[in-house]
């Protein structure tokens, strides 16, 4: 891809904003920050293209976007199953209700979940592989119609993971399983406001239902 210009120096090297030479990982980073200046637009139709033709699970070998999987957890060993998936983008589908009401109260459109694209991903993806439990997932791309993340999913039960000191905590007792349901991933931890702090979240912990919903 090439390296938008307000990403590099005179010479064509790569650079931080604040003219910095950057390495390889904050290069990729940059270049992801801004897809549709990096890659050509009948790249990005083409990329589209294959992917839509793919099932709506695709296990792939490589992350697309190795600086984003392992800033979520990934590494390239045994035990770890990467997981392409795609979800219908925008609210609620909802079929018409034939009651007598006024079509604006109808409830079909306008109507959006308190729950992220990203989330319905990874649940979808940990319903179809039971066996496994979500690390975390990232966005790889989205067309007109849909959205594209690739999820990150562990075997808790493979001897490599177990002797992992960074993912061993996954085969340690019961805790952990179903983390995408109960939004134990970074992309839930967002959705529930986890990652807010101080003041305004007082009503975020230890959790919206103890609340009353009242967080959000």
């Amino acid at each position: 891809m090439p390296l938008p210009q307000s990403y590099s120096n005179r010479k064509g090297e790569p650079t931080g904003p604040g003219g910095s030479h950057m390495g390889v990982a904050k290069y990729m980073k940059a270049t992801w920050n801004k897809p549709k200046l990096s890659m050509s637009k009948e790249a990005r139709r083409n990329r589209m293209s294959s992917w839509r033709k793919e099932g709506v699970f695709q296990r792939i070998e490589r992350p697309t976007r190795i600086d984003a999987a392992r800033r979520v957890g990934y590494k390239a060993k045994q035990g770890i199953v990467l997981v392409r998936t795609r979800v219908r983008r925008g609210g609620l589908r909802k079929g018409k209700i034939h009651m007598k009401r006024k079509p604006s109260n109808a409830g079909i459109k306008k109507i959006t979940m308190a729950k992220s694209i990203q989330r319905i991903a990874e649940e979808r993806v940990s319903r179809r592989y039971p066996n496994l439990e979500v690390l975390n997932s990232y966005w790889v791309g989205e067309d007109g119609k849909n959205k594209f993340y690739e999820v990150i999913l562990i075997d808790p039960h493979h001897p490599a993971i177990k002797s992992d000191k960074q993912l061993s905590w996954v085969s340690t007792g019961s805790s952990h399983s179903g983390r995408a349901y109960r939004g134990k991933t970074s992309a839930g931890k967002r959705g529930r406001g986890l990652l807010n702090k101080g003041k305004g979240a007082e009503k975020l912990r230890p959790s919206l239902k103890a609340n009353k919903n009242r967080g959000k």
